[in-house]
């Protein structure tokens, strides 16, 4: 097992043994397992996803929707240090694609670099907690 620490500005959101974990990464989408070599690495926007133990299928895999940050590997521990995580349970779906419209109205109306890019940078959140959104509905249909 590898200990997971997954902590937002807000405090500790995950702090838990699990066997695999699934995050962005500058260099792409990497997995660590128990034995992963130690590793520091740029957290990007996306999808981490959780399997607690081996035998878990994907379907009980758990999702977070996140916001760049820091990695951490060493010695089983996995600490993953980034701005906001949204687990999947806590999105309401139809308010995170509200969202996502309104910031696209933003970056319409823009009308300097830095606003297109907080407009941009807004879009990218809410577009990460709408795939997240869509995986938890997958998952209930089953």
């Amino acid at each position: 097992m590898i200990r997971l620490e997954l902590v937002t500005l807000g405090g500790v959101k995950v702090s838990d043994e699990v066997y695999e974990i699934i995050l962005p990464t500058r260099d792409g989408i990497i997995g660590v397992l128990p034995g992963h070599m130690p590793l520091v690495s740029v957290a990007e926007n996306g999808v981490i996803s959780v399997r607690r133990t081996a035998n878990d299928p994907d379907e009980l895999m758990e999702h977070f929707a996140v916001s760049g940050g820091v990695i951490e590997v060493d010695n089983n521990i996995l600490r993953i240090l980034v701005d906001e995580a949204d687990a999947a349970d806590d999105i309401n779906e139809a308010e995170a694609q509200a969202a996502y419209e309104r910031a696209q109205k933003l970056k319409s109306e823009a009308k300097d670099q830095v606003s297109l890019d907080q407009a941009q940078s807004l879009i990218d959140r809410q577009a990460v907690r709408l795939q997240v959104a869509g995986l938890r509905r997958r998952k209930r249909n089953r």
